[in-house]
């Protein structure tokens, strides 16, 4: 697999710059031997890799204020970063730790941001509780746990509540159930912003695992080029079949067409357009069948191989249908186009 990261189109330089610094960093530290050893082990993921991330890339503090500790970016520069993660099947508490920030800055409650930004920013776990039972990611991990209640956010006290593992198809992700029956509780914001801030934390999740499936939409067709370069059958490589040309070109368009609708979407959450809910609907139901159609294709292309626990296709079909689920399946993002 190779490191470079191709200029695309709506990116800056500073942009391409950090895609390209994270792509070396996670082909050197988060390869397939290093994924395997903490999806099966506690915390499920590399905490010496997020330490790495957060204090030499700063990926934690990207889109944090600078007044709170901050790179001061906007949110654009953290679906670049989630995309590389998406390419590299690392697990990584990236996503929860950007909606808890996302959740605080939602409520307008400036001493909780004080409070509370600066060690997101620093690499400390998020996570959002957005709705009593739900599964709650990297919640077992969060040591900065907030919670959408009656009574609007709160800042809950980890050590008061119960948290339970939750088995999941694909072990690169972390879900868990929150009991917040005893949970010491301080309110961020009031109640009138509950809805406000379950909305954003609910918008900023979708495009936040549109920008993991098109990184992994990525990682599969880079994968079946590979292999068909190198699989040789009837004394040619398969990949010089013209059937199979056709279906490469295919997964090619699918993942290129949900590029598109990622960044799209990104541009009008980052500059606060009224469209800006309709375009991430639009690209999290996209980006869910693709994904998973382009890593029905890598199974298929790499025969039997793929459906073995040892090859990584086996990994990109479970990510794929996992983070179709994740904030809304394909036909939810849909319905809500036709409201």
């Amino acid at each position: 697999m190779g490191v470079s990261a191709d200029v695309r189109p709506g990116r800056s330089e500073e942009q391409h710059e950090l895609a390209l610094t994270l792509r070396q960093v996670l082909t050197k530290h988060a390869g397939s031997d290093a994924v395997r050893a903490v999806m099966g082990a506690e915390p499920g993921y590399d905490t010496a890799l997020w330490t790495l991330l957060c204090e030499q890339i700063g990926v934690a503090a990207l889109a944090v204020p600078e007044e709170h500790d901050g790179a001061g970016f906007t949110l654009a520069e953290s679906v670049v970063a989630l995309e590389e993660l998406g390419r590299a099947l690392a697990p990584s508490p990236l996503l929860s730790s950007v909606l808890t920030a996302e959740a605080i800055l939602a409520t307008g409650d400036a001493d909780a941001a004080a409070r509370l930004l600066p060690r997101l920013a620093a690499g400390e776990v998020g996570a959002v509780v957005l709705d009593d039972g739900a599964p709650v990611l990297d919640a077992i991990d969060a040591t900065v746990l907030v919670a959408l209640t009656d009574a609007g956010l709160v800042d809950v006290d980890p050590g008061s509540v119960t948290r339970r593992h939750l088995e999941t198809v694909d072990q690169t992700l972390r879900l868990a159930a929150v009991d917040l029956e005893a949970a010491i509780t301080t309110p961020i914001g009031d109640a009138a912003a509950v809805d406000a801030v379950r909305d954003r934390v609910r918008l900023v999740g979708a495009l936040g695992v549109t920008a993991l499936q098109i990184g992994l939409a990525d990682r599969a067709l880079s994968m079946t080029v590979e292999y068909s370069r190198a699989r040789v059958q009837f004394g040619r490589p398969i990949g010089s079949f013209q059937a199979l040309k056709h279906r490469m070109a295919e997964m090619l368009v699918l993942q290129e067409m949900g590029r598109s609708a990622v960044w799209a979407a990104t541009e009008a959450v980052v500059a606060a357009r009224e469209d800006a809910a309709e375009l991430v609907h639009v690209a999290k139901a996209y980006c869910s069948e693709a994904a998973e159609r382009i890593a029905a294709e890598t199974v298929q292309m790499h025969g039997g191989i793929a459906i073995t626990w040892e090859h990584d296709a086996h990994l990109v079909f479970k990510r794929a249908h996992a983070l179709g689920q994740l904030f809304g399946a394909a036909h939810h993002h849909r319905a809500a186009l036709t409201l």
